[in-house]
Formats: C-alpha cells, sequence, structure tokens
C-alpha cells in the first residue's frame, strides 16, 4: 500500500498494478562505469523555514478548531498557483518535482554511445534522448503503429482476439484479464500467478454505470472515435459507440473497489481445467500461451464472480467490435509515443477535460518519465550517491524504532483488545522488515536490448524484458530484497506479504524529513508517515495476514467486531465531508479505509514517539508554539494539496486516498492531544465529542 498518489487517476491503463554533498559528486560517478556525468552540482532540496516549518505559510487569523488546514497553510493555499502543467500541486508534488529535476540533471549527463557495449548509461541515454527527438518521431507519423494495427485486423476470430489479449504485457492494446506474478498471499515464500479485472479505458465501474458521470462518457466516446480515425480505422465513429456499449457491459461485470480490496473475497485459487469450466466462452489456453504462462496450471483470480461474467460478454460480442476496441486501446496506448496528433488527442482528454490541467508538461519531463520508467534502478543507483548520505539512513533506524516501541506500546494500551489477539499483533509488530533509501542490490539491465532513435520498439523491447523477468519467477523462491519502488520516488509503502515498511531516498527530505528541523516536526511528518505505513500492517485489510505475511484471521471473532465497528465510524466521519465544487461527490470510506485508519492510527503513535523521545523532559517553545503543536502542524504541512475541480473528481472516483487537504486535519479530530495543544472547544467546526471520537489504534 502506497502511501499517496497527490495527482488524480486517469486509469490510462488499466491492465497494470505502487543529500546533498557537491564535493564528492565528480568522485562519485567517475568510480561507477556504468554511471554517467553529472551537468551540473547536485541541487539541493528546500527547507522549511528555519524550525521545519513554513510559518510564513501559515494564516493565523485562522482559528484551528475551524479550519486547521488554513491555519497552517491558508497563506500557502490563497498564494500558491497550481503550475499549468499540473492538476493538482501540494508539498507531495513539489518533492516530486525536486526529485524530477534531479532526474533530469542526471540523464543530461550520460553521454549518448552504444547502447548494446556502453552499459547502463549508454540505454538510459538512448530512452531520453530517442523521446526527446521530436523530429524523428514526428515523421515517424502513424507508421509504428502499423504492425500493432495490422495484427488486429488479422485476427479471424475469437481466438486470435484471445491470442492479443495474452500478449498485453509486451505489446499495445488490451486485456479483459490482467494476469501478474507476485507474492503468493497463502505461500509467501513462493510467487504465484494472479489475474483480475481490466479493460476499462476510463476506469472505475461508476464512470460508466452513474448518471453523473455522463459528461464524462459523451467526452469518451468522442475520443474514442478521433483515436481510431488517426489510426486510420474504418468508420470509427460508429465502431466508437460499439466499443463503449462493449465497455459498458464490462463494466456491469467488474467488482466496484470496495469489494476489489477485500483480501477475504479476492484470494481464489483456481486450477486452469476450473476456470474453463466456470468461465466458459473463451480460450484461456491460448491466452496463457500467448502471455508466455502456459506452464502455469493454477491462477488466483482477484474478482472470482467477475471472470465468469466478463468471458460472457466477450462470447456475445461480435468480432468486429472486439477488434474495434482493440484498435483503440493500442492506439490509446502507444499515443504518447507517436506525432504531435497522437500526443496532442491524448492530452486532450485524459489530462486536459479529465484531470483539469490546462497546458502539457514540457517534452524533457516526459523524456524522464519514460526512462524512468523503462531502468528507473540503474538511474537511481546513481540517484542516491548524490542524495542519500549514510546518516540519513540512521536517523530514520532511530526514528522507525522509537514509533515501533510506541506502537508496542499502544498494544498493550488497548482495552478493547483480547490477549489472544494482542499476542499475535505483538509478534507481527515485532517481525516487520524495514527498507530505507535504496536496495542492497541493483537490478541488472544488461539483457534489455535499446537502440538509439527507435522510442516504440524500445517500449516494447522494454515490456517483454519486464514480463519475461516477472513470469520466469513463477512458481520460484520471493526474492525478499527486491524494491517495489525506486530510491527517486517521492512515496512509501508497506508490504503485507513480506511484511515490511518501505521508504525510498526521495522522500526523506523536507518537509517529510529534515535532520536539521525541530524534532517535534519530523515525528509529526515522517514520524506519522512511519505510522501510517506501520498501521498498514494492522488496518482494515492489512490485519488479516500475519507476522510471516500469510492471510489468515489471527483475530477473535469479538475483537473483529469491535474493530469494524470502530472503522465504520471513521468512515462515517470522511463520508460526511463536502465538496461543494463537485455536488453529489463524496470519499467513498470503504475504498479509502485502509489509508484513514492510517493516518488516524500512524499520528496516534507518532505522538506517542514523540513524547517518549523528550525523556520525561518538557519540549522547548519555539516561536510561541508548543512541541505538540509543532508535531500536528508538521502533519498538516506535510498534506498541502490544491486542486483542480476536474482533478478532484478523478481523485474521488479512482482514487484509494481521501484527498491531501482532507488529511490534513481529519484524522486529527479523534486525537485528544490535537484539542489540547489548541485549546479547541464544543462550537468550533471541527470539534468532535470525546465520547464519540474514534479510537482504534
Amino acid at each position: 500500500m502506497a502511501l499517496a498518489v497527490s495527482g488524480p487517476l486517469a486509469a490510462h491503463d488499466t491492465t497494470r498494478d505502487c543529500l546533498d554533498d557537491a564535493c564528492t559528486v565528480t568522485s562519485l560517478f567517475a568510480a561507477d562505469d556504468q554511471g554517467g556525468a553529472s551537468a551540473g552540482g547536485p541541487i539541493a532540496a528546500q527547507r522549511m523555514g528555519s524550525w521545519g516549518i513554513d510559518t510564513a505559510g501559515m494564516d493565523t487569523s485562522v482559528k484551528p478548531g475551524d479550519d486547521f488546514f488554513g491555519y497552517v497553510s491558508g497563506n500557502w493555499a490563497a498564494n500558491t498557483p497550481i503550475p499549468a502543467d499540473k492538476s493538482s500541486y501540494g508539498a507531495f508534488m513539489i518533492l516530486r518535482d525536486l526529485s524530477e529535476a534531479r532526474v533530469h540533471q542526471q540523464l543530461e549527463g550520460y553521454a549518448l554511445g552504444n547502447p548494446a557495449t556502453d552499459g547502463d548509461a549508454a540505454k538510459i541515454a538512448a530512452l531520453y534522448r530517442g523521446f526527446l527527438d521530436e523530429a524523428a518521431i514526428e515523421a515517424a507519423g502513424a507508421t509504428p503503429l502499423a504492425p500493432s494495427l495490422t495484427a488486429i485486423r488479422a485476427a479471424g476470430d475469437k481466438t486470435a482476439i484471445a491470442e492479443l489479449m495474452g500478449k498485453r504485457n509486451t505489446s499495445f492494446g488490451v486485456t479483459l484479464f490482467g494476469v501478474s506474478v507476485s507474492d503468493d498471499q497463502r505461500d509467501p515464500d513462493r510467487y504465484t500467478l494472479y489475474m483480475g479485472q481490466s479493460g476499462l479505458g476510463l476506469g472505475d465501474r461508476a464512470m460508466y454505470l452513474d448518471e453523473k458521470f455522463a459528461p464524462q462518457r459523451e467526452r469518451y466516446l468522442a475520443y474514442i472515435t478521433q483515436m481510431l480515425e488517426l489510426g486510420g480505422w474504418s468508420e470509427p465513429a460508429a465502431n466508437a459507440a460499439r466499443v463503449l456499449a462493449f465497455e459498458t457491459q464490462i463494466a456491469n461485470a467488474h467488482w466496484t473497489r470496495a469489494e476489489s480490496r477485500n483480501r477475504d473475497k479476492t484470494y481464489n485459487p483456481v486450477t486452469r481445467a476450473e476456470l474453463a469450466a466456470q468461465a466458459p466462452g473463451f480460450d484461456w489456453d491460448v491466452f496463457f500461451t500467448a502471455a508466455g504462462v502456459g506452464q502455469a496450471q493454477r491462477v488466483v483470480l482477484r474478482q472470482a464472480s467477475a471472470i465468469p461474467a466478463m468471458a460472457q460478454v466477450f462470447a456475445a460480442t461480435d468480432l468486429d467490435t472486439l477488434k474495434a476496441w482493440q484498435a483503440f486501446h493500442a492506439i490509446d496506448d502507444a499515443a504518447p509515443l507517436l506525432s504531435k496528433a497522437f500526443v496532442d488527442a491524448e492530452f486532450e482528454f485524459r489530462s486536459r477535460f479529465l484531470a483539469g490541467q490546462p497546458e502539457p508538461k514540457p517534452r524533457w519531463k516526459n523524456a524522464v518519465g519514460h526512462a524512468e520508467g523503462i531502468m528507473g534502478e540503474a538511474i537511481g543507483r546513481d540517484y542516491v550517491k548524490l542524495y542519500f548520505p549514510a546518516d540519513a539512513k540512521a536517523k530514520m533506524d532511530a526514528l522507525v524504532a522509537n514509533v515501533k516501541v510506541a506502537m508496542g506500546e499502544r498494544l498493550k494500551q488497548l482495552e478493547w483488545m483480547s490477549p489472544a489477539t494482542r499476542a499475535e499483533a505483538a509478534t507481527k509488530l515485532a517481525g516487520f522488515g524495514l527498507k530505507i533509501g535504496h536496495p542492497d542490490v541493483w537490478r541488472d539491465y544488461s539483457a534489455l536490448e535499446v537502440r538509439n532513435g527507435d522510442v516504440v520498439g524500445n517500449t516494447l523491447r522494454a515490456r517483454a524484458f519486464e514480463w519475461d523477468y516477472r513470469r520466469a519467477r513463477l512458481g520460484q523462491q520471493v526474492d525478499k530484497a527486491e524494491w517495489g519502488m525506486t530510491p527517486q520516488t517521492v512515496n512509501a509503502y508497506y508490504n503485507s506479504v513480506k511484511n515490511e515498511i518501505v521508504f525510498p531516498a526521495a522522500i526523506l527530505q523536507p518537509p517529510f524529513f529534515d535532520p536539521d528541523a525541530d524534532p517535534a516536526v519530523n515525528y509529526g511528518g515522517i514520524g506519522g508517515v512511519i505510522g501510517h505505513e506501520i498501521i498498514h500492517g494492522f488496518d482494515d485489510q492489512g490485519r488479516k495476514s500475519d507476522g510471516q505475511g500469510y492471510l489468515r484471521d489471527w483475530w477473535t471473532a469479538e475483537d473483529a467486531a469491535k474493530f469494524e465497528a470502530q472503522a465504520a465510524r471513521l468512515g462515517a466521519q470522511y463520508e460526511a465531508f463536502e465538496f461543494p465544487q463537485l455536488p453529489g461527490m463524496r470519499i467513498n470510506a470503504r475504498v479509502a479505509m485502509g489509508e484513514n485508519i492510517g493516518d488516524l492510527g500512524g499520528l496516534t503513535i507518532a505522538l506517542e514517539a514523540y513524547r517518549r523521545s523528550l525523556g520525561g523532559q518538557p519540549a522547548p517553545v519555539i516561536d510561541g508554539f508548543s512541541g505538540e503543536q509543532r508535531f500536528f502542524m508538521g502533519w498538516a504541512q506535510v498534506w498541502r494539496t490544491l486542486w483542480r475541480d476536474e482533478a478532484l473528481r478523478q481523485q474521488l472516483v479512482n482514487g484509494t486516498h481521501s484527498p491531501g487537504h482532507i488529511r490534513a486535519f481529519a484524522p486529527l479530530r479523534n486525537i485528544d492531544g490535537w484539542y489540547d495543544a489548541f485549546d479547541i472547544k464544543q462550537g468550533d467546526a471541527l470539534y468532535i465529542a470525546p465520547a464519540e471520537r474514534v479510537r482504534i489504534w
């Protein structure tokens, strides 16, 4: 579970499953023949004021109990425009911009060479500079699409369509059934094959079935028509209507997002024979063979009842509609790599219309993302040499240890938890793994073939390289050292099957973590994040896996009922929030439940850890703010977020996190210490009576 998604989710690809030391820069690069030369000195992170809080961004005329987001970030929000190439903006995005700028500087320093012989730096340079070569891409026009569309046109029956769907992980196109290889939730030491619902260009089923999204469907229909026309597909308007009708039928079969995150229901192992019997009307043998996993005789279904229903829709749909559906998605999938007509069309629909983004990103930003998406760990290997000193890890180790101790103390104090469940919870906490900064063993890209000037070919070969890597592990022992994020990623996550929390290097800087800031602010920032990730092991879904990562119910029925009652009360608080600019839109508390529990529990244990760190001594007062005031301000500052209306709508529809500006204050309303710190009283807008406050962890 990732900490946050700061931008909206446009659901473009529904099949794919997540400091500064200038004096040593030159020698570090020179010592590594896989690296490149920096195009300048390292780019420093911006500190937040003199002690960790941007006090100039506060609006102290606002009463904390009425609008805590406004109190901590009101002046910042009033005076900060959302950049034209963004649909949302805030602390996460500012830090991601920093990471992006640093990587950009790195990539500018990699020289073109022979990617076949000159190591990772030459491959990265080929990926990056090839994407920047707009003249060559424009000259190619739609030609790079021709093999994909030719294969679709040649499909003579539905078996051929099933074969194309099986090749989704290595080609342009779409599938109804997304296959992946990951740690087995019932055998955490082995990899297994998973399959889940897919196939919707608008992402969530609600976009097709809810009347309030009729404008989005109307514009999507026009977009399908436009893309089919650009790709030279016959009868684009008529075929677009058939594609949308087909996807609407598929949406009817899909599980809701809330159902799809329920681990009690999403682990359904079946044999291939059982799958064929349960979901007739689709050539499963051809599909799995085309996917390169024909040897697998067992697959875990994520949405067990949706798969047969989708197979039935497939069987009842005419071949020409299925071919048009494949053609549209192949064009849509490849569009960012093609000429300006395709790039502009994709931007206008997915970024401007769906997310409200006024202008495209500069080309170099997409080029950075393209290279990172293919060789992210190789780029990260050089990134950490510049931006992750050893003492940062040591300080994080200490913070994590303190927060874990606080969690252990909370377990002892919980009145609602029985001794049997408490003992299991303590065992799970003791077994938590921790990864900070970067992998110890880096990914080997030697088998990846990259060619200068071949953007589309490089992308397809990279997809094949990545899928070959994943599928070859089927049935093999799990690599416990593997990372799910690159070091330059501004995020963090908890992995339930490995029972570990992971913090990439890029998040370990202001406003999350500043080794020179006031400790209270660090505990409210990165401490709250650490707590959030720990709590993911005990949230409404994380609690269903034990200390070994095994999916099982280790709770007494009575304890589970008490937990769920508290979780439902928390969900009701979040669903009560209104968004006046988006009538009828609410937070889906069942979908965001784990993240909301993570925020509340994470802050609770981080506060306890901060108090313990004082060693019984009073915290100093800084600029008139007490230690606990600074702690809560540190949390709220992390969740500074501004939204365009369209982006906020997309987040509420497709996201699993509550919007950042809500996260800045919503969990605090259930923490007694917040009321004490800011003298919040009955009558204040955010006040909740003590008896009504939710207390889980």
